[in-house]
């Protein structure tokens, strides 16, 4: 399996395609949850905690929470993120924080092993890379700001 960061630019959006819903199926609920949860468990320790509400639980479980939601209704899940925040709207949601090219780099560096765990638990390698190919595609539209 090869899971490769295509180079992104600030204001470049690029048309995206849904992962496979056999992403979804395969992976179920609660260990799509998991996949979302070891993933904001290890930007704890990156460069990129920053971005996130790291030192108070409660917001950081919320953030971990919208981002399960978000994600599994994308893959084809019930539509956990739009019953309980509306409209997606990502680019919008994320304004408030800086990112960068970088920052999107390492927070998607960091789902790479996690991913890779998945396979070995034997989902598709067609469904998890077309879950990468998603997020890898999608994250260039939250870049807002130039990196330095």
């Amino acid at each position: 399996m090869e899971l490769k960061i295509t180079k992104g630019e600030i204001d470049i959006r690029p048309s995206v395609a849904k992962p496979h819903p056999g992403f979804y199926h395969e992976v179920g609920e609660e260990r799509f949850r998991k996949l979302v949860f070891d993933h904001y468990e290890s930007i704890k320790s990156s460069d990129i905690a920053f971005l996130f509400p790291i030192f108070d639980d409660d917001d950081f479980a919320e953030a971990q929470k919208h981002a399960a939601d978000f994600l599994i209704e994308i893959s084809g899940g019930p539509d956990f993120f739009t019953q309980s925040r509306g409209e997606h709207q990502m680019v919008g949601r994320h304004a408030p924080f800086r990112i960068d090219e970088k920052a999107r780099e390492v927070w998607l560096e960091l789902y790479i092993p996690l991913l890779q765990e998945l396979e070995k638990e034997g989902i598709t390698t067609q469904y998890i890379e077309s879950f990468w190919n998603y997020l890898n595609i999608f994250s260039m539209w939250v870049v807002n700001t130039k990196s330095e």
